[in-house]
């Protein structure tokens, strides 16, 4: 076949949806676009500060790591990533969209509060500009079109452990229900876990316990609600905190004199917050749920480890994992949307892209643009001189 003939096939297969014959083909297709890629623009939105800038600063690796094993490219165009500083509110997050949209971004990703996505979601729906969410997912985020994402539904990691507790503990299991008030991820949270669990369950059949909810709790802030919910005898404590307010968390919990079972999201013990929790032994045996377990044996999750913790020296997280996708995904719509392709065509393209290779397992979007994937059960463990979150089993396939 003529070089000519060779790249007419290509476009025609692209512009049927036929990716993965496209992919089979991968090595002519990707020669081609480098030949002729004209640069894009793509946006980050991303905390730079403040209690979610650890978050932000994985959001930012993930994407950049999927960028440097791809020689810079998308779908063959080479990338000029725009970061823009989500802050901590919903102004800071439109200004940073406004801003990105601004600068004619062919797409834009990232996004680490919830509110900051209920905040933007008019924005982006009206520009026309696909976001590519590779963090907050409210349940309540419905009727989009231009938003997608690649993390997962909040109410998830709730069933996904309502489901497994419900079978695995005891007849006289009391489990003790403490979530931060006024924290839009906890409710969806705590409704997933009970409706699996079974609402009229005599095993959680106590109020749930809410504590403050600060970014940076001091070492007392959850003490009397803490023996508020131990004064009831449990044998199993669900919650659902993240960053130092979960490292805080655990310690006080722990201090209270808690040593039973721990179960919840994998916030609590994702990331820098196994780093932080004093004595590291009141970390051991902590069970997680969630999308993402950096020990998953697969070879996209190999591949895609073992470059993270090269660079990084740590392993990576469901949110850095989360956004390695959100760019893999662009680059698959972008190189179907064709040669010089347009916001609109993206779009459309990514409802086309079908089956993810990804370091979770493999997975696709649901029709609410959300990912169909497996759940995975973690316990923290000692790899060595350091905690880790290990994989003990799966758990089930939500979305």
């Amino acid at each position: 076949m003529s070089q000519m003939n060779r790249r007419r096939a290509l476009q025609l297969l692209a512009a049927l949806g036929t990716g993965g014959l496209v992919a089979g083909c991968g090595s002519d297709a990707q020669e081609n676009a480098s030949n002729t890629g004209t640069p894009i623009k793509i946006g980050l939105i991303a905390p730079k500060s403040g209690a979610n800038k650890a978050i932000g600063d994985e959001l930012g690796n993930g994407f950049q790591l999927y960028l440097e094993l791809n020689e810079g490219r998308l779908g063959g165009h080479p990338v000029d990533l725009l970061v823009a500083d989500e802050g901590d509110s919903v102004k800071t997050g439109q200004a940073a969209v406004e801003g990105l949209l601004k600068q004619g971004v062919l797409a834009m990703t990232g996004v680490a509060n919830s509110s900051v996505m209920f905040g933007i979601r008019n924005l982006v729906e009206q520009a026309r500009v696909p976001l590519i969410g590779s963090n907050a997912s409210p349940t309540s985020l419905q009727s989009v079109v231009y938003i997608w994402r690649t993390s997962y539904v909040l109410d998830e990691a709730g069933r996904a452990l309502g489901r497994y507790l419900k079978d695995t503990l005891g007849p006289t299991d009391r489990i003790a229900m403490i979530m931060p008030e006024g924290v839009l991820g906890g409710e969806d949270v705590l409704r997933g876990f009970r409706q699996e669990f079974g609402e009229s369950d005599s095993r959680i059949a106590d109020p749930v316990v809410w504590t403050s909810n600060s970014a940076s709790p001091s070492k007392t802030a959850y003490v009397s609600d803490i023996n508020k919910a131990l004064s009831r005898n449990p044998s199993v404590v669900f919650c659902f905190y993240s960053g130092t307010a979960a490292a805080e968390f655990i310690m006080q919990l722990r201090d209270g004199g808690f040593r039973g079972r721990i179960y919840a999201p994998g916030f609590l013990t994702e990331g820098t917050v196994l780093d932080s929790i004093r004595p590291a032994n009141d970390a051991l045996g902590i069970r997680t749920a969630l999308n993402y377990s950096a020990d998953l044996n697969n070879a996209a999750n190999r591949r895609f480890a073992s470059a993270y913790r090269k660079k990084h020296n740590v392993s990576p997280t469901t949110y850095a994992m989360a956004s390695y996708d959100a760019a893999k995904v662009l680059d698959q719509a972008i190189r179907l949307a064709g040669a010089t392709p347009t916001p609109q065509e993206v779009n459309l393209a990514l409802g086309r892209i079908g089956q993810i290779d990804s370091p979770r397992g493999a997975w696709q979007f649901n029709q609410p643009r959300t990912p169909q994937q497996k759940w995975y059960l973690r316990e923290v463990q000692r790899d060595g001189q350091v905690l880790s979150n290990v994989l003990v089993n799966e758990l089930a396939t939500l979305g």
